[in-house]
């Protein structure tokens, strides 16, 4: 109870948020910090599981996966700060290790630090044995952590973790829950693996966001589309009315959204269609 009570202070001493008096009127800001356990481990996100964070109608979370890349990372972290907005960066290992400035940036800017393995296979880890995904995942970790905070300890500092291309299996699930670490999927996609231009993603973006009126959004900071259209989803977000949720690790599990009646997942369909040859979830 004490550390709930003194969890918001701690978190701004930390950087995990801006003061209010230190952002312009002008800027989205971010509107809360959620703490999030992982004991036990955890599978969020609508788009892959039955389960989501408990956001508040038009409450966001944004994340970014991917990165860091020298050419566009920056132009997303500095968006981000014009609007004093905190997200969660989902790093690939061999990325972390080549930039790491990027990566302490992202630290010292008050964001979160997320794990998405060390190569990104482009099979997502189905393709790999069990064994050969469990290593790929602990080299990443590791080489974020490091980059980070300068060492890696024998589990991540911050357990949060998401699947290339959210191509999960039961026993790679099974593994890191053994482990206390959260899996993410997402809410909203904004699709921008795919080439398009920044306002066409935008577009794209807000009209799925404005269906389902909260949740959490996966972009991608290594997308040039996607880093020359933070500053205007930025604005979007605001002019909606929409607010930002910084998610960070916490003491305890947070309250969850189960998924509406009829709901399926999506991500099997997606996987079929993107890489046919990929096995099935089992």
């Amino acid at each position: 109870m004490r550390f709930s009570r003194l969890w918001p202070t701690a978190a701004v001493l930390l950087g995990l948020a801006t003061p209010a008096a230190a952002c312009p009127p002008s800027a989205l800001g971010t509107s809360r910090i959620l703490p999030v356990g992982t004991q036990g481990g955890l599978a969020i996100g609508l788009k892959s599981y039955g389960q989501t964070l408990a956001l508040a109608d038009h409450e966001v979370v944004l994340t970014f996966d991917d990165g860091p890349a020298a050419a566009t990372t920056p132009a997303v972290l500095e968006a981000l700060a014009r609007d004093c907005v905190k997200a969660t960066f989902f790093l690939i290992g061999r990325n972390a290790k080549a930039h790491p400035e990027l990566v302490k940036r992202e630290i010292t800017d008050g964001h979160t630090i997320g794990h998405h393995t060390m190569s990104h296979p482009s099979l997502t880890l189905r393709g790999l044995s069990d064994a050969d995904a469990q290593a790929d995942i602990d080299a990443g970790i590791e080489a974020d952590d490091i980059a980070a905070y300068g060492v890696a300890g024998a589990e991540p500092r911050v357990k949060f973790f998401r699947f290339p291309g959210f191509g999960d299996t039961s026993s790679l699930l099974a593994w890191l829950a053994q482990r206390d670490i959260a899996v993410f999927g997402t809410d909203i996609w904004a699709s921008d693996w795919l080439n398009m231009t920044a306002p066409v993603e935008l577009e794209l973006l807000m009209r799925r966001l404005g269906a389902e009126g909260r949740g959490i959004i996966l972009l991608h900071d290594n997308r040039a589309n996607t880093a020359a259209m933070v500053p205007a989803l930025l604005a979007a977000l605001k002019e909606n009315g929409f607010k930002i949720v910084h998610l960070v690790p916490g003491p305890a599990k947070p309250k969850l959204r189960p998924a509406p009646a009829g709901w399926a997942s999506e991500t099997e369909k997606v996987l079929a269609h993107m890489w046919p040859k990929i096995p099935v979830r089992p």
